[in-house]
């Protein structure tokens, strides 16, 4: 039943526009296979083995910054899916890195660029 519930959302969050298959590590060692998304103004990532709706990490648009990526080092290639970036970020001053595949990223880097202006004469907000 529970393997059925996961997925199902899996199923219905992969539909919606904006979603895409990630893993995040927020602490050095550590990584969470998730389904990230990306709205308005926010980037969501929802752990991929639950059933809840709520995202486990939360970052505002505004305070992304992309410092590029790398291919996984070897302790990490059996940890992200294969095929997968690691993409450097930060936000409010933590480093976060998080696994994609190449178009995802650029995708994602496309979102961040097109992102609406935070004030007269200014592009984002630090």
């Amino acid at each position: 039943m529970f393997l059925g519930a996961m997925g199902v959302r899996r199923i219905q969050l992969r539909r919606t526009l904006g979603t895409f298959d990630a893993s995040i590590s927020t602490s050095p060692g550590k990584w969470v296979t998730a389904i990230a998304r990306y709205g308005a103004g926010e980037l969501e990532f929802l752990k991929l083995f639950s059933v809840s709706p709520l995202p486990v990490q939360r970052f505002r648009r505004s305070s992304i910054r992309l410092n590029g990526w790398r291919r996984p080092a070897d302790a990490e290639m059996h940890q992200v899916q294969p095929g997968s970036v690691i993409v450097m970020m930060s936000y409010e001053s933590r480093e976060i890195l998080v696994a994609m595949d190449y178009q995802t990223y650029n995708g994602l880097s496309a979102w961040l660029e097109a992102g609406p202006v935070a004030g007269v004469g200014t592009w984002r907000q630090d």
